[in-house]
């Protein structure tokens, strides 16, 4: 790229002394009293509880934090958990990791001295490898495991890093919507300037419409394009709406990027959870684009290890420095043991690539069997679901059911599906507990969030049990109307 990738709050924090010494320690093997952190491990009862959560929050805000106090996500969690709600909101399973990701845990943590200990800043060693050797068949590009990858304290961290870096004050960032709150969030953080551009239905009247159906105009994504325009946002499969995006859809963004010269940060965390034979593309292996475009991965969508926290940004050296600067300045370092368990669960699955033993055949079949088992609900009870070819999400039309909204459980401004979700967790009247939604119009901006304020998004990496639970609910509201 011609222009300058950097925000200006990078310029001169690429170099860190502790950095540089640890690499040449690491190099020459020597005996190592320079960093501070002992070579032992900590005491067997640190090793044996996993510790108290901190949580503090400061009086005087830079204005660069405005209105970043409130967050849907955090809101209905605690009302799923002051009603005891049936939970299909938050985009966590209800069960546990596969065993060999357990057992590779287990096997890190109780690993030695080490493994308690500060690993390479921007990535544990073996975990970079494994991602660059695995990445790089799937791009078609030979990724350097020590320039083109950070590993990031969640995918969360990677676009934060991501934003923080490459945006600059009056900077463009187009967001595709629907999409994941936190990217506005960051890129005016940034102090950027979100532009929206939705996918909007094709198909109108359809029984079980699918994610396939929303589309991006092509003319209207174009005219999003300024010279101020610096990065377009994308989330490929999609949260909320599980659509997937096909080649010739990422073509036509990365013929948009290229001629405007532009950015493109790819949220790619559901990259293996796509069915009905459809298949993710990674847009940074289409021609031209490779040097253009961050990749954000997670190994909690992954391995479905949400808590471990552990995700990564791959991209060109000259855009991944960049980020490198912001991660050392503001985390540093990612859970050591966190990051050995995800390398040894990717040498697995390279092993295993594309057999039936693989958790990334496994997972997809097992969620399938979910997804049409929550469609048939949805729809049963006179919901109009839209069936996502990817992700673990599913949106469905909630116009058709009738709910006594009352100024107890929801202010009367708030746009309806965010009322409806609350009375649907409050309601004590007719279900005997609630059940936990998102509204889906959290996933739009202002200018076009009372378009889509019909639907809910329901998770369905649940146990069966779980669903079960949500479905008597549903029938029961079913039978009211």
């Amino acid at each position: 790229m011609s222009r300058q990738l950097q925000a200006h709050r990078t310029v001169g924090v690429c170099k860190n002394v502790l950095i540089e010494f640890t690499q040449l320690a690491a190099d020459y093997k020597a005996v190592n009293l320079g960093q501070g952190f002992p070579d032992f491990s900590p005491p067997k009862f640190v090793q044996e509880a996993f510790c108290e959560a901190i949580i503090m929050s400061g009086r005087f805000h830079a204005h660069s934090t405005d209105r970043a106090d409130k967050n849907v996500w955090l809101e209905f969690a605690q009302l799923a958990a002051d009603y005891k709600a049936v939970n299909l909101g938050q985009g966590f399973p209800d069960f546990s990791p596969p065993k060999f990701a357990q057992e590779a845990f287990c096997e890190a943590v109780s690993g030695g001295h080490q493994m308690h200990q500060y690993t390479r800043a921007f990535g544990h060693p073996p975990l970079v490898n494994i991602l660059a050797k695995f990445f790089s068949k799937i791009v078609g590009h030979e990724i350097d495991p020590f320039e083109d990858v950070l590993v990031t304290v969640g995918a969360y961290q990677a676009l934060f890093c991501t934003f923080q870096a490459l945006v600059d004050e009056g900077d463009e960032v187009i967001i595709v919507e629907p999409f994941f709150d936190c990217y506005q969030s960051m890129v005016k953080m940034a102090r950027g300037k979100a532009v929206y551009v939705p996918l909007r239905p094709k198909v109108e009247g359809s029984t079980a419409p699918s994610s396939g159906d929303w589309v991006l105009s092509a003319e209207e994504l174009a005219g999003k394009f300024t010279p101020r325009t610096k990065a377009i946002v994308i989330n490929t499969p999609n949260n909320p709406l599980g659509k997937v995006y096909k080649t010739e859809e990422l073509q036509m963004i990365a013929d948009l990027c290229i001629k405007h010269d532009v950015l493109c940060v790819s949220d790619e965390v559901y990259e293996w959870l796509t069915y009905d034979g459809n298949k993710h593309v990674k847009i940074a292996s289409l021609p031209g684009m490779w040097e253009r475009t961050i990749t954000i991965g997670s190994a909690g969508k992954t391995f479905s290890a949400t808590g471990w926290k552990v995700g990564w940004a791959i991209s060109s050296e000259q855009i991944i420095k960049h980020l490198k600067a912001v991660h050392q300045m503001s985390v540093f370092d990612c859970a050591t043991a966190a990051q050995e368990a995800v390398a040894r669960g990717f040498e697995r699955e390279y092993e295993l690539f594309g057999t039936p033993e693989s958790y990334f055949q496994q997972l997809p079949a097992m969620l399938q069997q979910k997804r049409g088992k929550l469609a048939s609900c949805l729809e049963s009870v006179g919901l109009r679901p839209v069936v996502p070819e990817g992700g673990y999400f599913m949106i469905a039309d909630i116009s058709s059911v009738k709910a006594d909204f009352n100024e107890s459980m929801s202010a009367e401004d708030e746009p309806h599906d965010f009322r409806f979700v609350k009375w649907l967790i409050k309601e004590k009247s007719f279900f005997l507990q609630g059940l936990a939604t998102i509204p889906v119009s959290v996933f739009y901006s202002p200018e076009h969030r009372k378009d889509f304020d019909k639907y809910i998004r329901f998770c369905f990496i649940k146990e069966d049990s779980t669903l079960d639970a949500a479905e008597d609910i549903l029938r029961k509201l079913s039978q009211r109307q």
